[in-house]
């Protein structure tokens, strides 16, 4: 740029002033690249997030490497087949997400959710002392027992160990922490037209009662009585019926077979068996199983329905299966 003759020079001056809005915008780019590389900038970080022994960290891997955003969405990023899951933790609390995570194919049951607010850690983490205490804390939760309690899920199940289960956990619990400014928005839904949507048949009163109420006999009949409450428990969410393996092991034909030990050795799927798999899972574990999967039922059920499930297996067929 040069001055014309007899024309004022101004190059000088406008190569200055060029130089100084250069130099803010130089300026303004390092200040906000260092501010990136602080701690949080009042966010809360994921390495300040736990759930029990798990931190959200870990949980980050695992939630990467089963790439649960090939189905679902984080802050509105990912695939949307399935819903977004950024406030699941706030909104089903972690007794729903221990129930349903390790047998997804399945909705949980009330039932099942008491099971998990058996372990201390999981009531103290959700603040809950009971099942109804827990259902009005977290208003998701009570919604996906009413409505979906016990039903067949589009979800698969998916080999997840407990600790990727508390890990998983752990980074739902900082998703839900995040300051996300409003997202996601509540949809403006008028009316619940999908066939989907609506309440299960059978009522939601089996999915959320407590499990004595859920578990009344059916008749005299011991097996009709351990179909119910099986059904109530949603044990086929990670028991088949058949000889397929799902998250546990088939039941059909295991009563009187022969079972493969995890660690060696073998034992006959007997009524005491059966029983004891029901009452301390981890007391012999079937190979092929990881130790820790199964809660125990041994508070949850009395002597008559654990007998009444027991009958209810045995009189599951393996031929054919």
């Amino acid at each position: 740029m040069t001055c014309l003759p007899g024309q004022p020079c101004e190059e000088g001056r406008k190569r200055r002033t060029a130089m100084m809005a250069l130099g803010m915008m130089a300026a303004i780019f390092i200040a906000l690249s260092v501010a990136s590389f602080t701690r949080s900038r009042g966010q809360v970080t994921p390495d300040a997030v736990h759930y029990g022994a798990y931190d959200a960290v870990q949980g980050k891997r695992v939630f990467q490497g089963y790439n649960c955003m090939g189905c679902h969405t984080l802050l509105g990023n990912g695939a949307y087949f399935g819903p977004d899951l950024t406030d699941v933790y706030e909104q089903a609390g972690p007794a729903w997400l221990e129930a349903f995570l390790p047998s997804a194919g399945g909705w949980p049951t009330g039932p099942a959710v008491q099971v998990q607010l058996q372990k201390a850690a999981v009531a103290a983490d959700a603040g809950a002392s009971g099942l109804d205490d827990y259902l009005k804390r977290y208003a998701g939760a009570a919604e996906r027992v009413q409505r979906r309690g016990g039903q067949v899920s589009h979800m698969p199940n998916l080999p997840l160990t407990g600790e990727q289960v508390g890990q998983l956990i752990a980074f739902l619990k900082y998703t839900s922490a995040m300051n996300t400014e409003g997202w996601p928005p509540k949809p403006k839904v008028d009316g619940l037209a999908s066939p989907l949507a609506w309440r299960a048949p059978a009522s939601s009163a089996a999915a959320t009662t407590a499990p004595a109420a859920a578990a009344a006999p059916a008749g005299n009949d011991p097996v009709a009585a351990g179909a119910t409450l099986v059904k109530d428990f949603a044990c086929a969410s990670c028991h088949a019926l058949d000889r397929s393996k799902l998250v546990g092991p088939g039941w059909g034909g295991l009563a009187g077979s022969q079972v493969a030990l995890a660690g060696g050795g073998s034992a006959v799927a007997d009524d005491a068996y059966l029983a004891e798999s029901i009452r301390a899972p981890d007391a012999k574990v079937v190979a092929g199983f990881a130790a820790g999967t199964m809660p125990s039922y041994a508070t949850m059920l009395t002597d008559d329905q654990v007998k009444a499930i027991v009958a209810y297996i045995r009189s599951l067929p393996g031929d054919g299966q």
